[in-house]
């Protein structure tokens, strides 16, 4: 099977992480795990020739076979698949923008859910990623920590007693994992407390970013919260220490939900109503607004005032109404203007079977 058809099945499968089945996933919408490791005695992937990323993409990908660690793996050699379809692993979680560049070696193996990816020759020799819907930071550890054990029984990891896994970047030395929580927080947004939130989270020692991590904007009131720290702390305690400040944060989301609905009613449900209209009647529609009616279109479902739309298939438009997911919806390259109308026309799609249900 051709790589490209291999994203078609991606495409064609529903994503585990984003189902309405998660823990507090009405705030929460996934929970991920990133464990960055490296093979002993190879030079990191950026001092690596390409004989060396090589091997490195050949020791893991027949680690991952014969060990049967990722159900029903898929496996993507990067350098074969086109420039489009490395921007739609992107867009779904499964890549990050260093990995968009042409590398010997680059690979990726991931279940077809979506649920379990290791990303290979990326800043680290191999980086495990698992993701869960909603708030599960402790399950999703569970998941990771099995399919860590299982490479690590196979693949000598650079490791040091004092210091603990060897990294190519200092700040990930230590247990080399970035534990996070996707957050949908358009209440704290909207009573002007967010920024308050976000200053209470640095000093805590944690990270606040946008949708696609380190360097990218808020859009749609999403926000990542994640740790910052790698060493000096069990894997245990980075997510007892995280998962104490979510459920803080969670807390003052419904708090200031509960505050408008209580007291700024019809800004509300104009909040609310605008973004249900201007998303199912539409012809035009930029990414900016999209993502900012999605936000106040999933607040309405959330809070019960919609009965047919629910929560995965707004989720999903987050995704689908990405640049690279709709030139794939249209199957062709877009200009600005055409991904205006084309994400416009894909939205109002949706919304209409939904409401044929």
């Amino acid at each position: 099977m051709t790589e490209s058809a291999m994203i078609e099945m991606l495409l064609k499968n529903r994503v585990s992480w984003l189902s309405d089945s998660g823990p507090e996933d009405d705030i929460a919408i996934s929970s991920r795990i990133r464990l960055a490791r490296n093979l002993d005695g190879l030079p990191f992937p950026i001092a690596a020739n390409p004989e060396q990323l090589l091997n490195v993409w050949g020791a893991v990908q027949l680690t991952s076979v014969q060990a049967k660690c990722v159900p029903d793996q898929i496996l993507f050699e990067m350098q074969k698949l086109k420039e489009l379809d490395r921007k739609i692993l992107l867009e779904r979680r499964l890549i990050s923008r260093e990995f968009l560049i042409d590398k010997p070696g680059a690979g990726l193996i991931v279940s077809p859910d979506e649920s379990l990816a290791i990303m290979v020759n990326e800043e680290d020799h191999f980086r495990i990623q698992a993701l869960r819907p909603g708030f599960q930071l402790k399950e999703v550890w569970t998941a990771i920590d099995a399919l860590d054990t299982v490479l690590g029984k196979e693949l000598k990891f650079g490791f040091d007693s004092q210091l603990g896994y060897l990294t190519s970047c200092p700040t990930n030395v230590g247990t080399g994992m970035r534990a996070s929580v996707m957050l949908h927080l358009p209440g704290l947004v909207l009573s002007g407390q967010i920024n308050a939130v976000i200053q209470g989270v640095h000093k805590l020692g944690l990270a606040v970013r946008g949708i696609f991590g380190e360097g990218t904007e808020n859009l749609g009131n999403l926000f990542q919260v994640s740790n910052q720290s790698t060493l000096g702390e069990t894997e245990e305690q980075i997510i007892e220490r995280l998962s104490s400040v979510i459920q803080q944060i969670i807390s003052h989301e419904k708090n200031a939900r509960h505050a408008l609905l209580e007291h700024r009613q019809n800004f509300l449900l104009d909040q609310v109503g605008r973004a249900y209209g201007i998303l199912r009647h539409a012809y035009i529609i930029t990414s900016e607004e999209t993502f900012n009616s999605l936000s106040a279109l999933r607040m309405g479902v959330d809070m019960g005032m919609f009965s047919s739309v629910d929560i995965h298939t707004v989720n999903e438009l987050f995704i689908l109404s990405q640049k690279a997911h709709l030139q794939k919806y249209a199957g062709k390259e877009l200009s600005s203007e055409e991904r205006d109308v084309t994400r416009a026309t894909l939205i109002r799609e949706k919304l209409r079977s939904i409401d044929k249900r």
